[in-house]
């Protein structure tokens, strides 16, 4: 039996956002979607190298929610060794100008993301009188 994703979520989610969210999910399904639409048809390995610090259990789990939801396709092909490809769906597709503009914002916000790691890196300040 497949484990629910989404144990807070009923089959009806509150509102379009929170649909959306459902399907993206997951701290590497965007990074997998974006490698995706940027260079068409990819091998798993290859997914591996673009996305430095995923195991491979991670994005094993990640592309099947992906395919699962329609939102990639998934080819295997008859040879030996085996060799499988994902590329974007029709309906991933549709996710692409989502996608260009979330790296918009990330590209102009960078510098949230620098304070966090740098505020993640120092050491917890020691309260007084301890």
């Amino acid at each position: 039996m497949a484990k629910r994703r989404h144990s807070s979520f009923d089959d009806n989610p509150g509102c379009a956002v929170e649909a959306a969210i459902s399907l993206i999910d997951g701290k590497w399904k965007c990074v997998a979607l974006w490698y995706l639409q940027e260079r068409g048809a990819v091998r798993f390995n290859e997914l591996m190298r673009l996305m430095s610090g995923v195991t491979q259990r991670t994005l094993t789990n990640q592309l099947r929610e992906l395919e699962a939801d329609g939102l990639i396709n998934r080819v295997v092909y008859a040879q030996v060794p085996p060799k499988v490809e994902y590329s974007l769906s029709d309906r991933g597709r549709t996710f692409v100008p989502i996608l260009l503009a979330l790296s918009d914002w990330g590209e102009a916000n960078m510098d949230l993301f620098q304070q966090s790691q740098t505020a993640a890196s120092e050491p917890a300040p020691v309260p007084r009188g301890v």
